[in-house]
């Protein structure tokens, strides 16, 4: 059932928010980015979340929440479900404040991310391993929860968490001085980042246009806002796993309905290519959640010309294994990667003459799973090819009809497709 409420943070909640994360959390600074800038003729600045201790904001929203409990609240202890940032940032604020806390993780949870969890919380928070998905852990933290009477620390929908996410609102305003700031490119998963922030900037500089930018196999937020209500979305595409949810915050929601001025989402292909060019050009790691704001800034070319624009880098715990996948998403994404079902004769040297006469000069084969059947006069293949060039793929399947080599494509066939990818 979804929650009704009216709950706006207040500039003296979120102002009293920054004062308790003074020490705790950094200031991070906003950095103007001359690459970028120069790409849209505008001053492009990122806001610099992934320099945080635990390398995200989280641990603004953890540690506001958590330091505001009760003597008895922290007497029962606290307990959260999450899978990355939102568990550091809880179990960094445990340690500050020597609370002790229990973090329920998914147990196909990276052995990175548990190690990190760990590490921040020391002897203050035990990392719990349940389930295969967030779901399962968010069900055994809430029933946890309700049996020992535990405090709940949500990663969103909470008052106090947004109030502390909000103030990287109060921060690009401080640190902007007297620039005017046109737009604010904000990420958005369960929402709490973009209704603390949207909210600063309605009060401080309402004619800040702040757009939220969603995941396009997760849009959450789009889809609640164009039906007015809070939705849950049957299914999602989880690879950008920071801003991946299935249903927004309903105080978030409530909130963001109101103060953004758009919501759009990004392919999460773009998303690969972007962390890969951040990396490459500008030697920023981040993960996937934390480029989502930079890839929505083409949406925008033409209306931030000559503006002064934010983009928050969110976070950066982006683990290193992931990095294939990433690059395997970016190539799929720029139309040069390709999987092809391909028909060999059962002959001597037909892999040759598909090497020779088939593909190009600057083909390359980057996967290849043959087994030869008995009594068969073709065999088939699964092969990846890389091209140099997108219109490259025009002509290479021409040249596999025309040599009895084509057997399907399978970029555009899903069921089949999420084998290889």
């Amino acid at each position: 059932m979804e929650t009704k409420t009216t709950y706006r943070p207040t500039l003296k909640a979120i102002e009293a928010a920054a004062e308790k994360l003074k020490g705790i959390a950094s200031v991070t600074p906003l950095i103007k980015n001359a690459r970028y800038s120069k790409d849209f003729d505008a001053n492009i600045y990122f806001k610099r979340e992934d320099l945080q201790v635990v390398r995200s904001y989280k641990i603004r929203g953890a540690y506001n929440k958590i330091s505001s409990l009760s003597p008895s609240q922290i007497e029962n202890e606290i307990v959260c479900a999450s899978a990355g940032n939102h568990a550091q940032g809880v179990a960094i604020s445990c340690k500050l404040l020597k609370i002790k806390g229990t973090i329920f993780m998914p147990s196909p949870t990276p052995n990175q991310k548990i190690e990190q969890v760990k590490m921040f919380g020391e002897d203050f928070v035990e990392v719990v391993l349940v389930g295969d998905t967030f779901d399962d852990a968010y069900h055994a933290a809430m029933q946890q929860s309700e049996e020992l009477n535990k405090t709940f620390v949500h990663p969103f929908n909470d008052e106090k968490v947004i109030e502390g996410q909000a103030t990287v609102g109060l921060e690009i305003i401080d640190q902007a001085e007297t620039h005017p700031i046109h737009y604010v490119f904000v990420p958005v998963g369960g929402g709490g980042l973009a209704a603390g922030l949207s909210s600063v900037f309605k009060i401080l500089s309402p004619q800040t246009k702040i757009i939220s930018v969603e995941p396009k196999g997760a849009p959450a937020m789009l889809t609640s806002i164009r039906a007015n209500k809070n939705t849950k979305l049957d299914t999602i595409d989880s690879f950008v796993d920071g801003a991946a949810v299935k249903r927004v915050g309903d105080l978030s929601f409530a909130i963001c309905k109101e103060t953004l001025h758009r919501v759009v989402t990004v392919d999460e292909g773009k998303i690969c290519q972007t962390i890969l060019d951040l990396y490459n050009k500008d030697a920023i790691v981040v993960e996937p959640a934390g480029a989502l704001s930079l890839c929505a800034l083409d949406q925008f070319s033409e209306e931030i010309k000559g503006k002064n624009v934010v983009c928050v880098i969110s976070g950066s715990n982006n683990d290193i294994t992931r990095m294939a996948e990433i690059k395997e998403r970016a190539l799929l994404y720029a139309n040069l990667k390709h999987y092809f079902i391909v028909k060999f004769p059962q002959r001597a040297g037909a892999l040759r003459d598909f090497v020779v006469d088939i593909l190009g000069s600057n083909d390359d084969i980057t996967h290849f799973e043959y087994t030869k059947k008995a009594n068969r006069e073709n065999d088939v293949a699964v092969v990846g090819i890389q091209l140099k060039s997108p219109d490259d793929l025009e002509p290479l399947i021409t040249k596999m009809k025309l040599h009895n080599f084509y057997g399907d494509y399978l970029n555009d066939k899903p069921d089949l497709f999420q084998f290889l990818v």
